[in-house]
């Protein structure tokens, strides 16, 4: 929970987002720690922890590079039902979440030079 807020509150400050989503390596280090929580949240849920992390994938899609790439690598935990009982008694962090699913299901538009975002890192 802790780690979550502090890597939250991170990328809060306009500095922090920049530093994590710089290199490719860096968003997907922190993309994939996210995705394991949700998935331990999946099995062991907790509102709060949900919140902290819904917030910081909220806060990567405001970096247009981030957004991208959350298009293929946001848990499907996140698009579907699974957190439903949670987010019931929460409508901030439903709207959050709401707002998150649209910035990155929405056509924004993308960067102008090739290669700009993080999807051509992408290994499937």
């Amino acid at each position: 929970m802790v780690a979550t807020f502090i890597v939250q509150k991170i990328l809060l400050d306009d500095v922090g987002l920049d530093y994590i989503c710089t290199t490719a390596e860096r968003f997907f280090a922190v993309g994939r720690v996210l995705g394991n929580m949700v998935a331990a949240l999946a099995e062991q849920p907790s509102s709060r922890l949900l919140k902290h992390i819904i917030r910081c994938y909220l806060r990567l899609s405001d970096n247009l590079r981030a957004c991208d790439a959350l298009r293929s690598c946001l848990p499907d935990m996140l698009r579907d039902a699974t957190f439903s009982s949670c987010l019931r008694e929460d409508p901030t962090t439903r709207r959050w979440l709401q707002q998150l699913l649209h910035n990155v299901g929405g056509n924004r538009v993308p960067g102008l030079q090739a290669g700009g975002g993080f999807d051509h890192m992408l290994v499937n």
